[in-house]
């Protein structure tokens, strides 16, 4: 047990929270510990989650990104106007060419990163503006409502009947978001690749001296993270039913919030997929608790950004000095130490 808790510290600290946390909104509020709200935080949290596990490969390697929510904001957009050209098409078209449109916009920011040796979060705040301003400045900020019936129509994967008269449902942005997360994970886990970006996150010296090919790693990192952003995109579109250019905008806050207090480290080279879906979860029970209490929304942002100092301070903070409580070394990522290493 205490092997397995030193080697996923960060996810069992979450758990804890978590568990905590729902413990204390359960007797504060009455809505909060019922099927329909559980559900609900799930359906909410879906695409968040989407953008998390696109946002992790990035991180891993070594990169950041705070454009892929508006770049899945211009997938809405396209994705809809080239359906209306097609005369609606279908979902496998929708998802094809939303992962396509997505997929582009992330290889330009890897290009720029790449090719002009542009810091990366640097390379995301101009795409993030240019992204945004074109998006505005050719939609005027008109939303869209008519869109497909097939994308507007709900889609029920699980169902319940509450006591109430009320049904608690589990919609198709959690099915998808079950499969991105499945793909990330064997993607970062069980790919020679994934173990590369890991390699190149940790140590890209190191890595160019083993001949892992440095362009690469970058452009499939954040081809990834636009691959991840149009899935989103299109999910957004389906659960709110229309097509608003700024409904995303702000969202990159929170997500990265929640993958560096899920263990991702902004250095590179670490993080996980479940240390990552649990601090969306722990973000969004967060909020939810929030407004089940009736605390004002603003609260939230301040939490947010609390949480992002926190989570930045304890990603570059040696943990080294927890190995006594636990009896025995840790190295300074968090991880046992193995026998015979420097510290």
């Amino acid at each position: 047990m205490r092997k397995l808790f030193l080697s996923y510290t960060t996810e069992c600290v979450l758990i804890a929270v978590i568990i905590a946390m729902s413990i204390f909104l359960a007797f504060a509020t009455d809505r909060f510990f019922t099927l329909g709200n559980a559900f609900d935080l799930l359906n909410i949290s879906a695409v968040n989650i989407i953008f998390a596990v696109g946002l992790l490969v990035v991180l891993i390697s070594g990169g950041i990104d705070i454009s892929f929510a508006v770049a899945a904001s211009i997938v809405q957009y396209l994705t809809v106007l080239a359906l209306e050209r097609i005369g609606g098409g279908g979902w496998t078209c929708g998802f094809l060419i939303a992962a396509g449109i997505g997929i582009v916009l992330g290889l330009i920011n890897a290009f720029l990163i790449h090719r002009f040796r542009i810091i990366s979060i640097v390379a995301t705040i101009a795409t993030f503006n240019v992204y945004f301003g074109l998006l505005m400045f050719f939609t005027k900020g008109v939303s869209l409502y008519n869109l497909p019936d097939w994308l507007t129509a709900r889609v029920v994967i699980y169902e319940r009947e509450m006591a109430d008269g009320s049904w608690a449902e589990i919609t198709l942005p959690v099915l998808v978001m079950a499969v991105c997360t499945l793909a990330t994970w064997l993607f970062i886990t069980r790919t020679t690749t994934g173990r590369q970006l890991y390699a190149f996150g940790d140590n890209p010296d190191g890595a160019r001296r083993f001949g892992i090919n440095i362009g690469a790693m970058q452009f499939i990192a954040f081809g990834w993270l636009g691959l991840m952003a149009g899935i989103a995109g299109l999910m957004q579109a389906h659960y709110a039913q229309e097509v608003v250019p700024n409904a995303l905008y702000g969202r990159e806050l929170d997500v990265l919030a929640a993958v560096v207090l899920g263990g991702a480290r902004l250095g590179g080279g670490k993080g996980s997929v479940l240390g990552c879906v649990l601090g969306v979860l722990l973000v969004s029970i967060t909020q939810n608790g929030l407004n089940l209490m009736g605390v004002s929304p603003f609260a939230f942002k301040m939490i947010v950004g609390a949480i992002i100092l926190v989570a930045i301070t304890l990603s570059s903070a040696r943990i080294g000095a927890l190995a006594p409580v636990f009896g025995g070394r840790m190295s300074t990522d968090g991880q046992p130490a193995a026998s015979g290493e420097k510290r």
